[in-house]
Protein backbone atom coordinates (compact mmCIF):
# COMPACT_ATOMS: atom_id res chain seq x y z
CA UNK A 1 0.00 0.00 0.00
CA UNK A 2 1.14 3.53 -0.70
CA UNK A 3 2.67 5.67 2.07
CA UNK A 4 1.02 8.83 0.72
CA UNK A 5 -0.71 10.68 3.57
CA UNK A 6 -4.24 10.45 2.20
CA UNK A 7 -4.17 6.66 2.67
CA UNK A 8 -3.62 7.06 6.43
CA UNK A 9 -7.30 7.21 7.53
CA UNK A 10 -7.91 3.72 6.10
CA UNK A 11 -4.43 2.21 6.37
CA UNK A 12 -5.61 -0.68 8.53
CA UNK A 13 -8.44 -1.46 6.13
CA UNK A 14 -6.00 -1.81 3.24
CA UNK A 15 -4.27 -4.72 4.95
CA UNK A 16 -7.60 -6.53 5.20
CA UNK A 17 -8.53 -5.66 1.61
CA UNK A 18 -5.22 -6.96 0.28
CA UNK A 19 -5.66 -10.21 2.21
CA UNK A 20 -9.17 -10.60 0.83
CA UNK A 21 -7.86 -10.04 -2.68
CA UNK A 22 -5.22 -12.75 -2.21
CA UNK A 23 -7.77 -15.15 -0.76
CA UNK A 24 -10.08 -14.67 -3.71
CA UNK A 25 -7.33 -15.37 -6.25
CA UNK A 26 -7.38 -19.08 -5.40
CA UNK A 27 -7.86 -21.31 -8.43
CA UNK A 28 -7.42 -25.00 -9.11
CA UNK A 29 -5.48 -23.98 -12.24
CA UNK A 30 -1.97 -22.86 -11.19
CA UNK A 31 -1.42 -20.54 -14.16
CA UNK A 32 -4.54 -18.55 -13.27
CA UNK A 33 -3.19 -17.86 -9.78
CA UNK A 34 0.29 -17.14 -11.10
CA UNK A 35 -0.82 -14.50 -13.61
CA UNK A 36 -3.42 -12.96 -11.29
CA UNK A 37 -0.92 -12.70 -8.43
CA UNK A 38 1.66 -11.20 -10.79
CA UNK A 39 -0.52 -8.38 -12.08
CA UNK A 40 -2.15 -7.56 -8.73
CA UNK A 41 1.16 -7.63 -6.84
CA UNK A 42 2.91 -5.46 -9.43
CA UNK A 43 2.17 -2.30 -7.49
CA UNK A 44 -0.07 0.52 -8.54
CA UNK A 45 -1.59 3.29 -6.50
CA UNK A 46 -4.77 1.42 -5.49
CA UNK A 47 -6.71 4.67 -5.88
CA UNK A 48 -9.97 2.97 -6.79
CA UNK A 49 -10.27 0.82 -3.65
CA UNK A 50 -9.08 3.86 -1.70
CA UNK A 51 -12.06 5.79 -3.07
CA UNK A 52 -14.39 3.04 -1.82
CA UNK A 53 -12.99 3.11 1.71
CA UNK A 54 -12.78 6.90 2.03
CA UNK A 55 -16.28 7.38 0.60
CA UNK A 56 -17.66 5.10 3.29
CA UNK A 57 -15.85 7.10 5.96
CA UNK A 58 -17.16 10.36 4.50
CA UNK A 59 -20.67 8.98 5.00
CA UNK A 60 -19.86 8.23 8.62
CA UNK A 61 -19.79 4.46 8.08
CA UNK A 62 -17.18 1.96 9.19
CA UNK A 63 -15.02 1.38 6.12
CA UNK A 64 -14.33 -2.21 7.23
CA UNK A 65 -17.83 -3.01 5.94
CA UNK A 66 -16.59 -2.02 2.49
CA UNK A 67 -13.66 -4.43 2.21
CA UNK A 68 -15.35 -6.73 -0.28
CA UNK A 69 -16.44 -3.75 -2.39
CA UNK A 70 -12.87 -2.44 -2.48
CA UNK A 71 -11.66 -5.89 -3.58
CA UNK A 72 -14.34 -6.04 -6.29
CA UNK A 73 -13.26 -2.68 -7.68
CA UNK A 74 -9.61 -3.77 -7.75
CA UNK A 75 -10.53 -7.03 -9.54
CA UNK A 76 -12.53 -5.15 -12.18
CA UNK A 77 -9.69 -2.68 -12.69
CA UNK A 78 -7.05 -5.43 -12.93
CA UNK A 79 -9.15 -7.37 -15.43
CA UNK A 80 -9.35 -4.31 -17.67
CA UNK A 81 -5.56 -3.86 -17.41
CA UNK A 82 -4.96 -7.42 -18.61
CA UNK A 83 -7.30 -6.92 -21.54
CA UNK A 84 -5.95 -3.45 -22.34
CA UNK A 85 -2.36 -4.67 -22.56
CA UNK A 86 -3.42 -7.32 -25.07
CA UNK A 87 -5.36 -4.82 -27.17
CA UNK A 88 -2.53 -2.26 -27.02
CA UNK A 89 0.21 -4.90 -27.45
CA UNK A 90 1.98 -3.37 -24.44
CA UNK A 91 5.33 -4.74 -23.32
CA UNK A 92 5.41 -3.06 -19.90
CA UNK A 93 2.97 -2.55 -17.04
CA UNK A 94 4.06 -0.54 -13.97
CA UNK A 95 7.71 -0.91 -14.93
CA UNK A 96 7.55 -4.69 -15.29
CA UNK A 97 7.02 -6.97 -18.25
CA UNK A 98 3.30 -7.14 -19.00
CA UNK A 99 1.46 -10.41 -18.42
CA UNK A 100 0.83 -10.86 -22.13
CA UNK A 101 4.57 -10.52 -22.79
CA UNK A 102 5.36 -13.25 -20.27
CA UNK A 103 2.46 -15.67 -20.81
CA UNK A 104 0.90 -14.68 -24.11
CA UNK A 105 -2.32 -12.98 -25.16
CA UNK A 106 -4.63 -15.96 -24.74
CA UNK A 107 -3.71 -16.61 -21.12
CA UNK A 108 -3.91 -12.88 -20.28
CA UNK A 109 -7.38 -12.50 -21.75
CA UNK A 110 -8.67 -15.61 -20.00
CA UNK A 111 -7.25 -14.61 -16.61
CA UNK A 112 -8.85 -11.20 -17.12
CA UNK A 113 -12.13 -13.06 -17.64
CA UNK A 114 -11.46 -15.02 -14.43
CA UNK A 115 -11.04 -11.78 -12.47
CA UNK A 116 -14.26 -10.36 -13.94
CA UNK A 117 -16.06 -13.54 -12.91
CA UNK A 118 -14.58 -13.49 -9.43
CA UNK A 119 -15.66 -9.87 -8.97
CA UNK A 120 -19.24 -10.75 -9.86
CA UNK A 121 -19.18 -13.67 -7.42
CA UNK A 122 -18.24 -11.21 -4.69
CA UNK A 123 -21.02 -8.87 -5.83
CA UNK A 124 -23.67 -11.53 -5.38
CA UNK A 125 -22.31 -12.30 -1.90
CA UNK A 126 -22.80 -8.65 -1.01
CA UNK A 127 -26.50 -9.16 -1.65
CA UNK A 128 -27.33 -5.64 -2.81
CA UNK A 129 -29.12 -5.54 -6.15
CA UNK A 130 -28.39 -1.81 -6.42
CA UNK A 131 -24.65 -2.41 -6.03
CA UNK A 132 -24.84 -5.20 -8.60
CA UNK A 133 -26.67 -2.88 -11.01
CA UNK A 134 -24.12 -0.08 -10.54
CA UNK A 135 -21.10 -2.34 -11.06
CA UNK A 136 -22.52 -4.33 -13.97
CA UNK A 137 -23.53 -1.07 -15.64
CA UNK A 138 -20.06 0.38 -15.10
CA UNK A 139 -18.45 -2.76 -16.54
CA UNK A 140 -20.50 -2.41 -19.72
CA UNK A 141 -19.65 1.30 -20.00
CA UNK A 142 -15.93 0.58 -19.57
CA UNK A 143 -16.03 -2.02 -22.35
CA UNK A 144 -17.89 0.42 -24.61
CA UNK A 145 -15.29 3.08 -23.86
CA UNK A 146 -12.45 0.77 -24.82
CA UNK A 147 -14.16 -0.14 -28.09
CA UNK A 148 -14.86 3.54 -28.76
CA UNK A 149 -11.18 4.31 -28.19
CA UNK A 150 -10.25 1.51 -30.57
CA UNK A 151 -12.49 2.93 -33.31
CA UNK A 152 -10.98 6.40 -32.76
CA UNK A 153 -7.45 5.06 -33.04
CA UNK A 154 -5.43 6.60 -35.90
CA UNK A 155 -8.24 9.06 -36.69
CA UNK A 156 -6.68 12.50 -36.70
CA UNK A 157 -10.06 14.25 -36.79
CA UNK A 158 -11.07 12.93 -33.33
CA UNK A 159 -12.57 15.85 -31.43
CA UNK A 160 -11.89 16.87 -27.84
CA UNK A 161 -15.56 16.18 -27.11
CA UNK A 162 -15.27 12.58 -28.31
CA UNK A 163 -12.01 12.12 -26.43
CA UNK A 164 -13.63 13.24 -23.19
CA UNK A 165 -16.56 10.92 -23.87
CA UNK A 166 -14.10 8.02 -24.24
CA UNK A 167 -12.20 8.68 -21.01
CA UNK A 168 -15.41 9.24 -19.07
CA UNK A 169 -16.37 5.72 -20.11
CA UNK A 170 -13.10 3.79 -19.98
CA UNK A 171 -11.66 5.38 -16.83
CA UNK A 172 -14.08 7.65 -14.96
CA UNK A 173 -16.96 5.14 -14.88
CA UNK A 174 -15.10 2.82 -12.49
CA UNK A 175 -14.04 5.68 -10.19
CA UNK A 176 -17.68 6.83 -10.08
CA UNK A 177 -18.88 3.31 -9.34
CA UNK A 178 -16.27 2.96 -6.57
CA UNK A 179 -17.51 6.02 -4.70
CA UNK A 180 -21.19 5.39 -5.38
CA UNK A 181 -21.36 1.77 -4.19
CA UNK A 182 -19.73 2.82 -0.93
CA UNK A 183 -22.48 5.41 -0.50
CA UNK A 184 -25.16 2.78 -1.18
CA UNK A 185 -23.85 0.28 1.36
CA UNK A 186 -23.17 3.05 3.89
CA UNK A 187 -26.81 4.12 3.47
CA UNK A 188 -25.94 7.70 2.57
CA UNK A 189 -28.65 10.09 1.53
CA UNK A 190 -29.49 10.38 -2.18
CA UNK A 191 -27.79 13.78 -2.23
CA UNK A 192 -24.61 12.36 -0.71
CA UNK A 193 -24.67 9.40 -3.11
CA UNK A 194 -24.91 11.76 -6.07
CA UNK A 195 -22.11 13.94 -4.66
CA UNK A 196 -19.82 10.92 -4.30
CA UNK A 197 -20.67 9.80 -7.84
CA UNK A 198 -19.63 13.25 -9.09
CA UNK A 199 -16.47 13.12 -7.00
CA UNK A 200 -15.41 9.77 -8.45
CA UNK A 201 -16.36 10.66 -12.01
CA UNK A 202 -14.45 13.94 -12.04
CA UNK A 203 -11.48 12.38 -10.26
CA UNK A 204 -11.36 9.69 -12.96
CA UNK A 205 -11.36 12.23 -15.79
CA UNK A 206 -8.60 14.23 -14.08
CA UNK A 207 -6.56 11.09 -13.51
CA UNK A 208 -6.76 10.00 -17.16
CA UNK A 209 -5.97 13.48 -18.47
CA UNK A 210 -2.75 13.49 -16.46
CA UNK A 211 -1.90 9.95 -17.61
CA UNK A 212 -2.26 11.08 -21.22
CA UNK A 213 -0.23 14.23 -20.60
CA UNK A 214 2.62 12.30 -18.98
CA UNK A 215 3.11 10.22 -22.12
CA UNK A 216 4.37 13.38 -23.85
CA UNK A 217 5.86 15.22 -20.86
CA UNK A 218 9.62 15.55 -21.31
CA UNK A 219 9.95 16.49 -17.63
CA UNK A 220 7.95 13.54 -16.26
CA UNK A 221 9.51 10.83 -14.12
CA UNK A 222 9.62 7.26 -15.41
CA UNK A 223 6.03 6.13 -15.75
CA UNK A 224 6.50 2.40 -15.63
CA UNK A 225 5.48 1.91 -19.23
CA UNK A 226 7.05 2.34 -22.62
CA UNK A 227 7.37 6.06 -23.23
CA UNK A 228 5.44 7.09 -26.30
CA UNK A 229 3.06 4.14 -26.22
CA UNK A 230 0.09 6.36 -27.06
CA UNK A 231 2.02 7.97 -29.92
CA UNK A 232 3.04 4.68 -31.52
CA UNK A 233 -0.45 3.23 -31.12
CA UNK A 234 -2.00 6.23 -32.86
CA UNK A 235 -4.16 7.20 -29.89
CA UNK A 236 -5.79 10.61 -30.17
CA UNK A 237 -5.29 11.91 -26.66
CA UNK A 238 -5.79 15.53 -25.65
CA UNK A 239 -2.13 16.65 -26.03
CA UNK A 240 -2.20 15.51 -29.66
CA UNK A 241 -5.68 16.96 -30.30
CA UNK A 242 -4.53 20.37 -29.01
CA UNK A 243 -1.18 20.34 -30.83
CA UNK A 244 -2.86 19.34 -34.09
CA UNK A 245 -5.52 22.04 -33.78
CA UNK A 246 -2.91 24.73 -33.06
CA UNK A 247 -0.31 23.54 -35.55
CA UNK A 248 0.83 24.94 -38.88
CA UNK A 249 -0.06 23.13 -42.09
CA UNK A 250 3.36 21.48 -42.10
CA UNK A 251 2.91 20.34 -38.50
CA UNK A 252 -0.52 18.98 -39.28
CA UNK A 253 0.92 16.91 -42.12
CA UNK A 254 3.39 15.42 -39.65
CA UNK A 255 0.57 14.54 -37.23
CA UNK A 256 -1.47 12.95 -39.99
CA UNK A 257 1.47 10.72 -40.90
CA UNK A 258 2.38 9.94 -37.28
CA UNK A 259 -1.12 9.11 -36.08
CA UNK A 260 -1.65 7.18 -39.31
CA UNK A 261 1.23 4.92 -38.31
CA UNK A 262 3.76 6.08 -40.90
CA UNK A 263 6.09 8.08 -38.63
CA UNK A 264 6.58 6.20 -35.37
CA UNK A 265 10.36 6.04 -34.91
CA UNK A 266 12.13 7.49 -31.86
CA UNK A 267 13.07 10.64 -33.75
CA UNK A 268 9.41 11.06 -34.73
CA UNK A 269 8.39 10.80 -31.07
CA UNK A 270 11.01 13.44 -30.20
CA UNK A 271 9.57 15.72 -32.88
CA UNK A 272 6.04 15.11 -31.59
CA UNK A 273 7.12 16.10 -28.08
CA UNK A 274 8.73 19.27 -29.45
CA UNK A 275 5.50 20.24 -31.22
CA UNK A 276 3.43 19.50 -28.14
CA UNK A 277 5.75 21.66 -26.02
CA UNK A 278 5.65 24.45 -28.63
CA UNK A 279 1.87 24.65 -28.35
CA UNK A 280 1.69 24.13 -24.55
CA UNK A 281 -0.45 21.03 -25.13
CA UNK A 282 0.81 19.17 -22.04
CA UNK A 283 0.42 22.15 -19.72
CA UNK A 284 -3.08 22.85 -21.07
CA UNK A 285 -4.05 19.20 -20.68
CA UNK A 286 -2.92 19.36 -17.05
CA UNK A 287 -4.87 22.62 -16.66
CA UNK A 288 -8.02 20.81 -17.77
CA UNK A 289 -7.18 18.02 -15.32
CA UNK A 290 -7.00 20.56 -12.50
CA UNK A 291 -10.42 21.83 -13.52
CA UNK A 292 -11.93 18.34 -13.15
CA UNK A 293 -10.03 17.74 -9.91
CA UNK A 294 -11.53 20.94 -8.51
CA UNK A 295 -14.99 19.78 -9.56
CA UNK A 296 -14.34 16.54 -7.65
CA UNK A 297 -13.29 18.50 -4.57
CA UNK A 298 -16.30 20.83 -4.84
CA UNK A 299 -18.63 17.83 -4.90
CA UNK A 300 -17.50 16.98 -1.36
CA UNK A 301 -18.78 20.29 0.05
CA UNK A 302 -21.96 18.68 1.44
CA UNK A 303 -19.89 16.47 3.75
CA UNK A 304 -18.62 17.72 7.11
CA UNK A 305 -14.93 18.49 7.41
CA UNK A 306 -12.97 15.52 8.70
CA UNK A 307 -10.13 13.10 7.95
CA UNK A 308 -12.00 11.33 5.17
CA UNK A 309 -13.01 14.48 3.29
CA UNK A 310 -9.52 15.97 3.65
CA UNK A 311 -7.96 12.72 2.40
CA UNK A 312 -10.29 12.68 -0.62
CA UNK A 313 -9.31 16.26 -1.38
CA UNK A 314 -5.62 15.33 -1.13
CA UNK A 315 -6.18 12.35 -3.44
CA UNK A 316 -7.72 14.63 -6.09
CA UNK A 317 -4.81 17.07 -5.79
CA UNK A 318 -2.32 14.20 -6.04
CA UNK A 319 -4.03 12.87 -9.18
CA UNK A 320 -3.12 16.05 -11.06
CA UNK A 321 0.24 16.85 -9.41
CA UNK A 322 1.86 13.43 -9.84
CA UNK A 323 4.71 12.71 -12.20
CA UNK A 324 4.02 8.98 -12.58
Amino acid sequence: MSTLPFYEPVAGDFTAVNQLILDQLHSRVPLVEKIAHYIISAGGKRLRPLVVLLSARACGADSSEQHSLAAIIEFLHTATLLHDDVVDESDLRRGLASANTLWGNKASVLVGDFLFSRSFELMTEDGSLKVLKILSGASAIIAEGEVDQLTAQRKIDTSEQRYLHIIRAKTAALFAAASRIAAVVAECSDEQEQALDEYGRNLGVAFQLVDDALDYDSNAAAMGKDRGDDFREGKMTLPVILAYARGTEEEREFWKAAIGGFRTEDEDLDHAIQLIERHQAVSDTKLRARHFAQRAIDALSIFPDGKARRAMTQAALFAVARGY
